[in-house]
């Protein structure tokens, strides 16, 4: 149900409404717009990859999953009500509200991932990671089939298109807390505290898992994966609506349609993949969405045609939730017992440097080449090549005996 509640912060203000809304209104479409776009994510991400793993090591050591997971949601929240006015011009006010509230999704995603291997039984972790994620997109189809609802009435309320995306940010903040109750009503936090009894615990097992790097040699590789892979994939959530406008001509309506869509698709691959997974392994399931990824970067370069570029989203959201749902599982699989928080924190680290590096990348190209998006995407296409070299390293059975 976490899944369910926070997808709608990552489907409607990073991938189909506010990304294109913050290019087109907020910073009126100036050639930096895109740029600073990615810079305001790629800020967010670099504060998570200092917090993380420290906040991740300090639940661990106080089971405190649970309640650090309640106050990033409250803030995220918050953060993403704020939005609701951001108006043409207040670049400053958006960049700030987006860090604020990016920031605070992105650890509570952390924390919620950090549940998995108390809620599964190791042979079982793709397929409840995998229910975790397709349930999640349908999160975020209905928040933005609200979201749709809402803007496409616009015009019988008096107002723009652009002036309805406000009301887009107090629906999804209010679909995240209202979905995010029954996890704070039922879940239970099954770890128990500790020796630890201050913050200098969590320098001190992130320490440890420092100086015992070798003996993790498999999750290692597969955070270094990951930084590649998420880097794509990064790219294509925070970027997905200001190409499909900015290149293909889509409207705001258009892609919101586009995108419900897509989220029915990767709904679909998480699910099938879930079960995938524990059948012809983890590692094997990760390198064929990996694949899949490189088909749909291909397509979307060459595309000229609304329903060519329909095929290409349509992949990435195949693969989008196929991956995603992998990466969390093979984490969970290869995580030391009693440490999952803590690791998942070093995992956060690793997808969210590569939330910097993508998007930035995809912007820096941009910028500099004066609105060359298709050549932005394809570069991405060399993230996932690298994941596809470094997972080639990943030994599963060999990761697994190491932390069993």
């Amino acid at each position: 149900m976490y899944d369910f509640a926070n997808s709608g912060y990552t489907t409607v203000v990073c991938t189909a409404v506010f990304n294109a809304y913050f290019v087109s209104s907020v910073a009126g479409n100036a050639p930096w717009a895109t740029f600073a776009w990615t810079a305001a994510l790629s800020a967010s991400y670099a504060v998570v990859m200092v917090i993380g793993p420290l906040l991740g090591a300090w639940a661990d050591a106080h089971a405190a999953k649970k309640r650090l997971l309640a106050f990033s949601t409250a803030i995220c929240i918050v953060g993403t009500a704020a939005l609701a006015w951001a108006g043409p011009g207040m670049v400053a006010y958006a960049v700030v509200f987006i860090i604020v509230s990016n920031v605070a999704y992105s650890m509570g995603e952390n924390l919620c991932a950090a549940f998995l291997p108390e809620l599964a039984t190791p042979q079982a972790l793709g397929k409840v990671s995998g229910w975790g994620w397709s349930l999640g997109y349908f999160g975020g189809i209905l928040a933005l089939g609200i979201s749709l609802a809402w803007v496409m009435t616009s015009a019988s309320r008096g107002t723009t298109t652009a002036q309805a995306v406000g009301g887009t940010m107090i629906i999804t903040a209010a679909v995240f807390a209202i979905a995010a109750m029954p996890t704070f009503l039922f879940l239970k936090e099954r770890a128990k505290p500790g020796d630890a009894s201050d913050t200098r615990s969590a320098f001190a097992r992130l320490l440890e898992t420092a100086r015992q790097a070798r003996r993790y040699r498999d999750l290692v590789l597969v955070f270094a994966c990951g930084t590649c892979y998420q880097a794509g994939v990064a790219t294509v959530i925070a970027l997905a609506a200001i190409y499909a406008e900015q290149v293909m001509g889509f409207k705001t309506q258009d892609t919101i349609m586009l995108v419900l869509v897509v989220n029915v698709t990767a709904a679909i691959g998480a699910f099938g993949f879930g079960y995938a997974q524990d059948r012809i392994g983890k590692v094997a399931a990760l390198r064929l969405t990996i694949v899949g990824w490189l088909v749909m970067i291909v397509t979307a370069y060459f595309s000229s045609t609304a329903a060519v570029f329909w095929v290409a989203a349509n992949l990435a959201g195949l693969c989008m939730g196929s991956s995603q749902s992998a990466g969390r599982a093979l984490v969970a699989y290869l995580s030391p017992t009693g440490r999952s928080a803590e690791f998942f924190g070093l995992w956060g680290v690793a997808i969210r440097l590569a939330a910097v590096l993508g998007p930035l990348t995809y912007g820096g190209v941009t910028w500099a080449t004066g609105g060359n998006h298709r050549l932005g995407i394809l570069i991405t296409g060399a993230f996932f090549i690298a994941a596809l070299i470094v997972l080639a390293f990943v030994n599963e059975k060999r990761g697994r005996a190491q932390v069993a």
